[in-house]
């Protein structure tokens, strides 16, 4: 699996998901539950969750956090937030 993708992660049902963003392919999308909900898992989790994926953060890569709200366009919604982080096979760093 060449070049690079969007890792993501969000709650979902009350528990944190990080999947990986596959455009252009009907393969299923690389999916991780860390299996609780609470806080935000941390960093070494996410490193952790992604290589059991079979990806890393590409060099220099960080978090970007951005929220939504659980019902659009209503501000009294509860809000969820969601991460981004550009990501490499693991295959290729060793190419």
């Amino acid at each position: 699996m060449a070049g690079e993708f969007t890792a993501q992660m969000s709650t979902r049902r009350g528990r944190w998901h990080l999947y990986v963003v596959l455009m252009n392919t009907t393969a299923r999308w690389p999916e991780y539950s860390f299996g609780h909900g609470g806080p935000v898992p941390t960093l070494t989790d996410r490193v952790n969750a992604l290589s059991v994926l079979g990806f890393e953060p590409v060099p220099d890569a960080a978090w970007q956090w951005t929220e939504d709200s659980e019902t659009p366009f209503d501000p009294s919604s509860p809000v969820l937030l969601i991460a981004a982080i550009r990501v490499r096979s693991r295959a290729e760093v060793g190419a």
